[in-house]
């Protein structure tokens, strides 16, 4: 995200608030041409000090400061205005958790991690012996360049960016820069990008950025999507509802079991995000190790590199072109996309029934429903889930028809299309919040629920004509059609018909003591069991 050049002061996603010492100038950029001054700069807030930084032990703390110094950014209200797209504006405190991962600034650390993590690997392999191995006071400094990796380091790194014209190349050069103060690595900084392609780097950076972004943000979120219609589920168990099929009036059911259905389906979606491994590839230009089998011919080059694929946290893919194909990404967004489309048709139920007044909503004070209709409470989370879920999945379903297609070992149109994986991902997360909210406004409404079962007797004509199917009288089916279809019906002549029948007392009894509220089967029980068949305690999680 970057602000308008017309802010000022430039009120950009800072990630960090306090000026620092202005850097050295650098040195140019060995083999870059420079290129003619761009009319559109972006600039930024300088960041704080390295005294400033505080360790933490959580692998993802780098995300949880990046956040915290977003929030700190000096004129951030005033970006959010300015923003293009209504994620970084008006719904950026929805989706902000979202950015560490799917930004610039989030692409160019995986990148820095990926590039880094490799040099380490190339000092563990013995046949490479131009690279040692380093030191534990080497490797800390190693560390620490991720560790550490800020806005003001990635605005290094575009600041190459604009000699080399190139991303990848530029994080390359950056880190030589960077690490030419240490004398370890000073000395093999030649074997940073040894033997890569751009997409080695990039396809491990992205998939680096899906798995801890799925994992650490939108699962939880997706988990207690399921945590909050389940115990509507549970506290609703006895509630007996209407049934409408095909919008009418339909064999009554219970509130419960109609939120245990939903629950159950997504509960099932959630659990399949386990199957999805996160793919990477690490094979050079064409899949094929042709350059690090000409440098090293001694080494296992598949093997070193699934290891090194592995030590990231990701799945192996040994048959590639210069890209790692993004079948698993596909597949990926196509369960989000199945998730979505379940929890649009539960907003859309959400909605008839609080149109139906089943629901009411609990107001906010100072909240207005209408700018002209003082009295209207909308269901507007529902609506906002309904319309951000069209919008995600519009976006994700194109990413996983687009993705896997690249004209033979390589072509660029996946390139610009990866860059709006968290724009997919960030309405999915501001639709889910918007149904937790909506489900946090629900109040039942009894007395409107007792009404509709109260005037619908004729739901009872089911129950009646199978129990006649059983003592044999004949042609019950077309008898109950005949009392009740387009008819007016109530519990006088509901009574009156039973009376009338051959039946055994006790089943005579039991069909009288028989009403729209009693009629619902085994739907309570149902309602009341989704708690053993929906284990959220583990949650959601890709391996």
């Amino acid at each position: 995200m970057s602000a308008p050049p017309s802010l000022k002061p430039p009120a950009t996603a800072a990630f960090l608030a306090a000026p620092r010492a202005a850097a050295a100038p650098r040195a140019a950029v060995p083999g870059a041409t420079a290129q003619p001054p761009r009319r559109l700069r972006c600039s930024a807030a300088a960041g704080a000090g390295a005294g400033d930084y505080v360790e933490m032990s959580a692998p993802l703390d780098w995300a949880a400061r990046s956040v915290e110094a977003l929030e700190q950014a000096t004129d951030l209200d005033t970006f959010c205005m300015m923003a293009l797209s209504p994620l970084d504006g008006r719904y950026f405190r929805f989706v902000k958790d979202l950015m560490p991962f799917f930004s610039e600034f989030g692409l160019i650390r995986y990148r820095v991690l990926v590039e880094v993590k490799w040099l380490l690997k190339l000092s563990q392999i013995p046949e490479v012996t131009e690279v040692p191995p380093f030191s534990e006071e080497a490797q800390l400094f190693l560390d620490a360049v991720i560790r550490d990796f800020s806005i003001d380091d990635a605005k290094e790194v575009k600041q190459i960016e604009k000699i080399t014209n190139h991303d990848v190349k530029a994080v390359e050069y950056y880190l030589k820069q960077k690490c030419s103060s240490n004398p370890e690595v000073e000395k093999v900084l030649e074997f940073f990008h040894f033997g890569c392609t751009s997409e080695d780097i990039n396809n491990l950076a992205y998939g680096l950025a899906l798995k801890e972004a799925v994992n650490t943000v939108m699962l939880p979120v997706m988990c207690d999507v399921c945590v909050a219609i389940r115990a509507l589920a549970m506290e609703n168990a006895h509630v007996p509802l209407l049934s409408r099929t095909h919008g009418q009036p339909a064999s009554p059911t219970t509130l419960g079991k109609e939120m245990a259905n939903f629950v159950a389906r997504l509960y099932d979606i959630g659990k399949s995000f386990s199957d999805v491994k996160i793919l990477g590839k690490f094979s050079g230009a064409v899949g094929n190790y042709n350059a690090d089998v000409v440098a090293y011919p001694e080494i296992d080059w598949p093997k070193m590199t699934e290891e090194f694929v592995r030590s990231l946290g990701l799945q192996f893919n040994p048959y590639v072109t210069q890209i790692e194909p993004h079948d698993y990404i596909a597949k990926l967004f196509n369960l989000f996309v199945q998730f979505n489309i379940v929890l649009t048709d539960f907003d859309r139920d959400m909605w008839a029934y609080i149109s139906e007044g089943y629901f009411k909503q609990i107001p906010k004070a100072g909240e207005v429903g209408s700018s002209t209709m003082p009295h209207k409470i909308n269901p507007i989370n529902f609506e906002n889930s309904e319309g951000n879920f069209s919008v995600s999945n519009g976006l994700l379903h194109t990413l996983s028809m687009k993705l896997p297609i690249s004209r033979l070992q390589r072509d660029l149109t996946d390139s610009t299309v990866l860059r709006n994986l968290g724009v997919g991902l960030g309405h999915s997360l501001l639709a889910y919040k918007a149904t937790i909210q909506g489900i946090q406004k629900l109040q039942v409404n009894r007395i409107r629920l007792d009404e509709d079962l109260d005037q619908t007797w004729e739901v009872l004509a089911e129950a009646i004509q199978t129990v006649m199917r059983r003592y044999g009288i004949p042609e019950p089916y077309e008898k109950l059609k005949e009392m009740t279809r387009g008819q007016a019906v109530t519990k006088e002549s509901i009574r009156r018909f039973i009376e009338s029948l051959d039946i055994p007392e006790d089943v005579r009894s039991s069909l009288l003591e028989l009403t729209p509220h009693t009629y619902i089967g085994e739907a309570e029980k149902l309602a009341r069991d989704i708690v053993n068949v929906v284990d959220l305690e583990s949650g959601f999680k890709i391996e």
